[in-house]
């Protein structure tokens, strides 16, 4: 079986990259910029250009693919708006898909989705979910909440260089995962028929606060987190503000995100019917508190290291 990973380049794409190299699958990395995914090609992986805002780089990428993991989303950073990646790209991906026969079409969208379809990230994801279902296809949607990876920049780097950590005061637990654990199952599910035209949560082994990250990761640092508590109404401002602009409407769409976060359900999930599915044990997905461990480990390691290579210099 061949694959075509889209999003390659970013968190969650590049460990299934990785992944599926490792378990011998013929890898395309469909990518907008060859120079930056290069790290890619060294890994294994053939990159192939393609950008979902130019529909018609499509088709030829998924020359001699079986199956398609798309990864990918807009960047608040790009000089387009959300939909032309989440939606209408999305849309020309799936339709591309069809005609070339593609065998198997792996999706990830937003746990808990239906009960946010107001925020426009997670409307895109309702939409492209829909059109996926509808198109024949054989697919697997995985709903995801957040990633391990994306609570360093956000927790752990702040507490290290002693920066402020910006926070509401309002807060819902959160299933973190780690994207290594995320590209098990996205790959799993490529090769057991009990996965074909289904959707599954995808969440960590346990839920989280933020106030209970800031103390996890208080305690493995050993320094204290200078926390800025940010009101709701604020956020809702800046969501307002940035959405006024069209330079600012990523930033909007991400804002309304955060929101969602914030005071909606829990983003948790049972998994116990998911590890049955996939044959997979609890015991076989990461936790947060060892994940932190080793960063911090690492991390506190390395500043010593510095320490005494600068004493020795003196």
């Amino acid at each position: 079986m061949s694959l075509l990973i889209i999003g390659a380049t970013g968190t969650l794409g590049r460990q299934i990259v990785r992944r599926a190299i490792d378990e011998g699958y013929p890898v395309k990395c469909f990518v907008r910029n060859l120079r930056k995914a290069y790290f890619l090609k060294e890994w294994g992986a053939e990159l192939v250009y393609g950008d979902l805002s130019l529909p018609e780089t499509i088709p030829m990428t998924l020359r001699d693919i079986t199956a398609v993991i798309d990864a990918s989303t807009a960047r608040p950073t790009d000089p387009y708006n959300a939909e032309e990646i989440d939606l209408k790209g999305k849309v020309a991906l799936i339709e591309a898909a069809k005609v070339a026969g593609i065998k198997k079409f792996v999706f990830f969208s937003v746990l808990n989705s239906k009960y946010h379809s107001t925020v426009p990230l997670v409307n895109l994801k309702l939409k492209t979910e829909s059109y996926l279902i509808e198109s024949g296809l054989n697919y697997t949607i995985f709903y995801l909440s957040g990633f391990f990876q994306g609570l360093i920049s956000q927790y752990a780097i702040p507490i290290l260089e002693k920066q402020p950590i910006w926070a509401t005061s309002e807060t819902s637990n959160v299933g973190y995962i780690d994207t290594q654990d995320v590209a098990k199952f996205a790959l799993r599910s490529l090769c057991i028929e009990k996965a074909s035209q289904k959707c599954f949560p995808l969440v960590g082994n346990r839920s989280w606060t933020s106030n209970e990250i800031i103390e996890l990761c208080e305690r493995l640092s050993g320094q204290s987190a200078i926390v800025n508590k940010i009101p709701l109404y604020l956020l809702r401002f800046l969501k307002r503000l940035t959405g006024f602009f069209e330079w600012g409407k990523n930033i909007s769409d991400r804002l309304s995100f955060a929101e969602v976060l914030v005071t909606g359900p829990s983003m948790t999930a049972d998994m116990r019917s998911v590890y049955e599915t996939f044959s997979f044990d609890p015991s076989d997905i990461s936790s947060l508190e060892k994940y932190m461990q080793d960063y911090f480990g690492r991390i506190l390691r390395r500043l010593k290291e510095l320490n005494d290579e600068k004493e020795k210099t003196l």
